[in-house]
């Protein structure tokens, strides 16, 4: 053994796990179960303590889950447990208005009945849904997790990946996943740039009850500041994503619980009947962040760490369960051909496959915010007409229904409910 490839062998001997993830929210523990459903050992590097991701404590958050979505959480062995839980999207509901002044008269109207599949989505609660990951990577052998620890250096090299934690303690694995959110700092310390812009909004995020059922049906209604989302939850109850300028935001998130809510109704209006607050407040500076490379030697960024978009189509978990399922399929097919995981051909699979959907996204989302987050009279007549026109022609709504349910594109193979 008294070789110069003596010191390699024995570091990959000491390997820890086959993965390293760094980032324990919602799409690390995705990654992790997928992955150690195809063999692969993972080790997620969670900064939280996992008391904090335990609160069964409605906070106020929830998310919108493409039907697409619901079909990965189920390959991967929790959407079973969540699905009573979970409230069926049957119906969006897309106008342009004015706070005060109620809808325009041209809107989109998309039913699940015009699609075979089913709802095309649902809102889950965020408690239940980091709950469900927790439970089950406990559960599984092939998943190390470590919480409370931050990563502070990673070293890439010619057989593997090793990182230093704040405590002093170092792992090491084949490859480094970043899930840690927009400032990624795996992506920074990898060298990897990013483009975007800040977009002067700032997105409050709440839960509302009120008087008259929602029916299933999502609201988005565009106004001049920025758009209002309001998600059916189970009762009746709503969550709501509501962007402002950032100006107007500070303000009311600065408000009591009444004037809060006094600042809401006019914007909300009356169609749910009287609305209360449930749950925390929060606010979220909305800006576009896209990675301009999603993998380097040993590394590949997912979610938020390789891109962040607008909220504006509830599509930012959705995407980032997409990165999921395909770059689980691409590290565990190359397994099992035998080929090196790590190595950079591998990992570029990941990339194509990826990267286009997602830059395609954000420039919609980008172009959608701009379109519609102004008071101009021209611009206004002409995305009212447009949303009238493809509201009255089925085939084009259809097909608007099923990319809303993330139906549409090279789906990885656990987005159809298949297995790897």
């Amino acid at each position: 053994m008294d070789n110069p490839a003596r010191v390699a062998i024995l570091r990959d001997m000491e390997r820890n796990s086959d993965i390293l993830i760094v980032g324990g929210g919602l799409n690390g523990p995705a990654l992790a179960l997928a992955l150690a459903q195809g063999g692969l050992t993972v080790t997620v590097i969670d900064a939280l303590p996992e008391a904090a991701r335990a609160e069964d404590r409605f906070d106020g958050r929830a998310y919108a889950l493409a039907l697409a979505s619901t079909r990965l959480l189920r390959a991967i062995g929790i959407w079973d447990k969540l699905h009573n839980r979970s409230q069926p999207i049957l119906e969006i509901v897309a106008s342009d208005g004015r706070a005060g002044e109620g809808p325009a008269p041209f809107f989109l109207d998309f039913h699940h009945g015009e699609i075979e599949e089913g709802p095309m989505g649902y809102m889950l609660e965020d408690r239940y849904l980091r709950r469900a990951f927790l439970d089950a990577m406990a559960a599984d052998p092939r998943i190390t997790t470590i919480s409370g620890e931050t990563v502070i250096a990673q070293a890439p090299d010619a057989t593997g990946v090793t990182v230093t934690l704040a405590s002093g303690r170092t792992l090491r694995g084949l490859v480094l996943v970043g899930c840690d959110g927009r400032r990624s700092g795996t992506a920074e310390r990898a060298g990897i740039r990013r483009t975007g812009w800040d977009y002067g909004q700032t997105a409050l995020v709440c839960a509302i009850a009120h008087e008259l059922p929602h029916n299933g049906a999502a609201h988005q209604f565009f106004m001049p500041p920025g758009p209002l989302a309001i998600l059916p939850l189970p009762g009746n109850r709503c969550s709501i994503v509501w962007s402002e300028t950032h100006a107007n935001a500070a303000a009311i998130q600065a408000l009591d619980d009444a004037g809060y809510l006094a600042a809401l109704r006019p914007r909300f209006g009356d169609f749910l009947g009287q609305i209360a607050l449930e749950g925390d407040r929060f606010a979220y500076p909305l800006n576009l962040t896209l990675a301009n490379a999603f993998v380097a030697p040993r590394i590949a960024l997912l979610g938020d760490a390789a891109h962040g978009v607008h909220p504006i189509a509830g599509q930012g978990l959705n995407l980032g369960l997409r990165d999921v399922g395909a770059l689980a399929q691409v590290l565990v097919e190359a397994k099992r051909r035998g080929e090196e995981i790590g190595a950079i051909d591998v990992l570029e699979r990941y990339q194509t496959w990826r990267r286009f959907d997602t830059v395609l996204m954000a420039v919609g989302t980008d172009a959608v915010n701009k379109l519609f987050s102004n008071d101009n009279p021209i611009l206004r007549l002409g995305r009212d007409l447009g949303m009238g026109a493809v509201n009255a022609l089925p085939a084009l709504r259809r097909r608007f229904i099923r990319e809303a349910a993330g139906l549409t594109g090279d789906l990885p193979r656990l987005m159809t409910g298949r297995p790897l």
